[in-house]
């Protein structure tokens, strides 16, 4: 009989800095066979349970540095960053970032154990199951479109691998890719309960049939887009949409009703907004990294751009760029959309109770040090004015990382039905139901589609901006020359007596090209898979 060594150190991974309930797992000190192994509950558990580990948050993803900085929504503080690799035109095989490959297989290969092993497993109650499986074929499914949304198609791996196994393998391709991934999303999708409200109070980071229908809905959306079908085929759009809508239909999720709480994870941290994120662990890291440089000596990493900043419009609902709409160039930061001071960090901001001052010569200002702003402006969104920091004692507040939350379905489903049959009133309302909660007017009647088309990419921009979406839907339009191959601006404010003066100026110069669409495959597993063939231009 094989045995296997499932000791203190193999759990290491599983256990380390998970705070939510289920992820907590007793351990067998010690050599046993399979059999064995299979018939200890908490170690059949636990190997599903260890999946969840490989699930990555934002908020801390290259030593500080958020996606956010490799895309035009911000600059990273630090200029020798490793996200500017994005930036620079240094990508490559030899030069990764972001590398999901092996993570996202090892993910998927421990929950394939899971599901090879699940029918001798001694669970108990033997009922749960279906529904652990349900988790696993959602967890495999997402770990698959983590990959395929990077690398486009990739090695499908929907069994256990094992050292006998000829694992030189050539790529599927993206439509067989994106095939598994849904056909893995159905199977979650039965097996699983509607909701997080159906599961304990340790339990909220688990998946749910809702999980599986927002990542099908997303997974679709980018199918449809321009990257992966130059065709224009509009059924895709219309699955798509259907998928999206039938996700909105369920009622299992909602909006809050105050944007500024979406993130605001101190008393709710899988909120009625949230569908599926990671565990929620106590962290005061995202302060320390982001909050101004004034406050406790944080790092301000993370400085939104003046392009991010111009995106938002004004209350009344009128872009800036519309002379009716009130904006006023000498008073930048005037009746803008709400969202805009909830989620970035602006000159005369209050933060912990505190101004902050990015002027020139002001304590937080361009200059002022090292960490300073580059922009002008630091990160707001995420941040806790309840944490705190460098003191003995440290005050953290427990928060996950929110991977789906309904805001993106309602505007996932209004971006799918424009392309499927135009602005028809159910876009109208998806589009309004976000901006009435943010407290901006409605879109005005009668835009056409291409028009419609512009404010729903400008609505996920501003929605949801530095959650890892805007570098991600640059790729999937297809408008990275032109969205990300040029160069940011900040936004230099000099106080003059009782006004003050602003100052557009370029902070970084930046390079996209068509190969930067994927990710390369990093140049260690094409040398170990001569059948592995590396993306275009790399």
């Amino acid at each position: 009989m094989k045995k296997i060594l499932y000791s203190f150190l193999s759990l290491l991974l599983l256990t380390a800095c998970k705070e939510t309930k289920f992820l907590k797992f007793d351990y067998y000190d010690g050599p046993v066979t399979e059999d064995q192994y299979w018939n200890l509950n908490s170690a059949a558990r636990g190997q599903l349970n260890a999946g969840y580990t490989f699930l990555q948050d934002g908020y801390n993803r290259y030593n500080g540095a958020m996606l956010a900085a490799g895309s035009d929504e911000a600059v990273n503080s630090n200029l020798n960053s490793a996200v500017n690799i994005f930036n620079n035109g240094t990508w490559s095989s030899l030069r990764t970032l972001d590398d999901n490959y092996a993570i996202n297989y090892n993910g998927i290969r421990q929950v394939n154990v899971f599901l090879a092993n699940s029918h001798r497993a001694n669970i108990v109650p033997i009922t749960d199951i279906p529904r652990l499986r349900g988790e696993a074929f959602f967890l495999r499914a997402f770990f698959h479109f983590e990959l395929w949304k990077r690398y486009g198609g990739i090695i499908i791996a929907d069994h256990v691998f094992t050292t006998s196994d000829d694992l030189d393998l050539p790529r599927n391709t993206s439509q067989e890719t994106l095939n598994q991934i849904l056909k893995d999303c159905d199977s979650a999708a039965v097996k699983l309960p509607l909701s997080v409200t159906q599961y304990g109070a340790g339990d909220k980071g688990r998946a749910t049939k809702a999980a599986a229908l927002a990542l099908k809905s997303r997974a679709l959306l980018y199918a449809a887009s321009p990257l992966n079908n130059p065709s224009g085929d509009i059924t895709l759009w219309q699955k798509a949409a259907a998928v999206s809508k039938e996700l909105i239909d369920t009622k299992a999720h909602s909006l809050l009703a105050n944007y500024a709480n979406i993130s605001n994870f101190t008393t709710a941290a899988y909120n009625s907004e949230v569908i599926f994120a990671t565990a929620a662990n106590l962290r005061n890291d995202i302060e320390i990294n982001n909050a101004p440089i004034s406050y406790n000596g944080a790092l301000g990493l993370t400085n939104p751009t003046q392009e991010l900043v111009d995106a938002y419009g004004m209350k009344n609902g009128l872009p800036i760029s519309d002379p009716t709409s009130g904006y006023d160039p000498n008073n930048l930061y005037k009746d803008r959309d709400p969202r805009f001071a909830q989620s970035i960090i602006y000159d005369g901001s209050l933060f912990k109770g505190t101004a902050v001052s990015t002027a020139v010569g002001g304590k937080d200002g361009i200059g002022k040090s090292v960490n300073a702003t580059k922009t002008g402006y630091y990160m707001r969104k995420f941040l806790s004015e309840s944490a705190s920091w460098n003191q003995t004692t440290n005050a953290t507040v427990r928060r996950p990382w929110v991977i789906f939350r309904y805001g993106e379905i309602l505007l996932n489903y209004a971006e799918a039905q424009n392309e499927a049959v135009g602005p028809d009133a159910t876009v109208y309302d998806a589009i309004n139901q976000i901006r009435k909660r943010a407290g901006v007017a409605n879109l005005p009647d009668g835009l056409s589609k291409d028009q419609m088309r512009q404010r729903i990419r400008n609505e996920r921009r501003v929605e949801l901006a530095f959650e890892e979406h805007r570098f991600f839907d640059v790729r999937r339009w297809k408008t990275g020359e032109s969205d990300f191959g040029k160069a940011v601006t900040g936004m230099r404010i000099t106080n003059t007596g009782n006004a003050n003066t602003y100052e557009r100026f370029t902070v970084e110069n930046r390079v996209f090209n068509e190969r930067m669409y994927h990710y390369p495959i990093p140049q260690v597993e094409i040398n170990n898979a001569t059948k592995l063939q590396q993306n275009p231009g790399y």
